[in-house]
């Protein structure tokens, strides 16, 4: 099964509604790209790229899918090249195409082929941008050396949400719980320091490894009140613990706060991303 014909058969199976909704894959497009933009996710991401590219004008968004990041890039006022290797209208390069069409986007080009064959000049733009298509890189080594090699000096590399395993079992277990991977068995995932060593040698400093929770970013669709929840939840945890020990005195949150000082023990300590499944990182990189 191809990945157009995997996002086809589960736009028609009740049980996966969320996911279609929250990956942006309707089959009507332009509400793909709507949603996109009212995003936290796309929020966060242009937050990134004026801080660290202000100037920026020209953007080339690789693995560019169904387009909606480079639409909403395009709307935004960029120059955008987009490049995807699915030739499909539903998901892919056709995709693009019609949303380019109907936006009335001069400013979008849209080019059908693999990161690790890029045509375009050294130096030819100001942000090299990479949604969820790192970890699927066949050659991560030149998958990422073509990235920074038509980034300008001091462009930007922005890599977003790609799968991270610990070794192997991790990466086994990942891709026994993906709910597509069965389908079109196309996923793949990375250990942080391959990414990390594939950026440097290609010739970008890293500027920061963003973590799961480090950004909403990389764990949407979970949201802010979500992690709240989880903190809430094993601080009460916590208390019911001090509550054996010390008795009624422990309930008060003067308390709480003096043992989990005590012990250096910080909110985010909570939020264990061991427990997510092929969780996501993010990377900001300057090339040299």
């Amino acid at each position: 099964m191809t990945w157009e014909e995997a996002i086809v058969k589960i736009r028609k199976e009740p049980e996966f509604n969320d996911l279609v909704r929250l990956a942006y894959f309707d089959a009507d497009l332009s509400l793909n790209v709507k949603r996109f933009s009212q995003s936290e996710e796309y929020a966060e991401t242009l937050k990134i790229i004026k801080r660290y590219a202000p100037n920026a004008s020209t953007l080339l968004d690789i693995g560019s899918g169904n387009g909606v990041s480079a639409v909403n890039f395009a709307i935004s006022k960029y120059e955008v090249t987009a490049l995807e290797p699915d030739t499909s209208d539903t998901v892919g390069y056709g995709a693009i195409c019609k949303l380019k069409e109907k936006h009335e986007l001069a400013n979008l080009k849209v080019y059908n082929d693999f990161a690790e064959n890029l045509e375009f000049p050294e130096h030819s733009f100001d942000v090299v941008y990479v949604r969820q298509a790192m970890h699927h890189a066949n050659d991560l080594a030149q998958f990422m050396a073509e990235c920074v090699r038509v980034l300008k000096p001091n462009g930007l590399l922005l890599t977003v949400r790609d799968h991270v395993i610990y070794d192997k079992a991790d990466k086994e277990l990942f891709l026994r719980e993906h709910p597509l991977h069965k389908f079109y068995g196309g996923e793949n995932a990375y250990t942080s320091s391959e990414y990390r060593s594939a950026i440097e040698s290609a010739g970008a400093v890293i500027k920061k490894e963003l973590k799961f929770y480090d950004s909403s970013i990389n764990y949407f669709p979970l949201d802010k009140s979500h992690l709240d929840e989880i903190i809430k939840t094993k601080n009460n945890k916590l208390k019911k613990q001090l509550q054996k020990k010390l008795g009624a005195f422990a309930k008060t949150p003067l308390m709480l706060r003096l043992y989990k000082s005590f012990k250096n023990i910080k909110n985010e300590d909570f939020l264990d991303e061991s427990k997510i499944s092929g969780r996501m990182y993010s990377y900001i990189a300057l090339k040299k």
